[in-house]
């Protein structure tokens, strides 16, 4: 990249690194599938960090292994946007309103829930692809009262979409994806930092 240089960036996001590097770490070994789904659940309710920093890594570390990883991935965010929905459905006086505040997504979560009370699942199958925090999505779902099981198919879909995505396209053109990252290592965490803040601006823009 023309007139880019790694040491210009800032030293935080050497943490974004250092994130990728216990990532690739873990890829080969069990702790690490047990880490994407526990991310992957969080992530959906309550963990600010996105699945894909775990499963991007693991795939290009075992790229055999990419339906299995983009399915555990899948599940384990679908598992989580159950508790999501039932913060929002059962306690989001006590536990969903302290977590779109601590995310400062009060505007958003109402926006949200115009959406969910006049387009539906729409709004799930559509948002759930991009990266804007799937947590507000179920939390938002569970205090519109959307149905149930439409809420779980509508989930499903949405999911499997983006993990099977990320990961059949790491897969495809894993190799020089991964010879990518590994020497613009820094281009790449501030890049994925962006994705990250890129998606909470998102919501902002709705």
């Amino acid at each position: 990249m023309p007139g880019y240089d790694p040491g210009a960036l800032p030293r935080e996001f050497d943490v974004l690194e250092k994130t990728y590097r216990w990532a690739l770490a873990k890829a080969g070994s069990p702790a690490g599938t047990f880490w994407l789904c526990l991310i992957s659940f969080a992530e959906s309710s309550v963990f600010p960090l996105p699945p894909d920093v775990l499963l991007v890594p693991m795939v290009l570390a075992r790229r055999d292994q990419w339906f299995r990883l983009a399915l555990l991935c899948t599940l384990s965010s679908v598992i989580g946007g159950i508790l999501g929905y039932a913060i929002g459905f059962f306690l989001y006086e006590t536990i969903g309103q302290a977590i779109v505040d601590f995310y400062h997504l009060e505007r958003e979560f109402h926006a949200f829930q115009d959406g969910f009370r006049e387009y539906g699942a729409w709004i799930l199958l559509a948002k759930g692809l991009t990266p804007i925090p799937y947590k507000l999505l179920t939390i938002t779902a569970g205090v519109a009262k959307l149905d149930f099981f439409i809420f779980i198919v509508a989930s499903i879909i949405s999911r499997a979409g983006r993990f099977f995505i990320v990961a059949g396209l790491l897969y495809r053109y894993g190799a020089p994806i991964q010879e990518f990252i590994e020497t613009r290592l820094k281009l790449v965490s501030f890049l994925f930092l962006v994705l990250v803040v890129g998606g909470v601006l998102m919501i902002k823009l709705v």
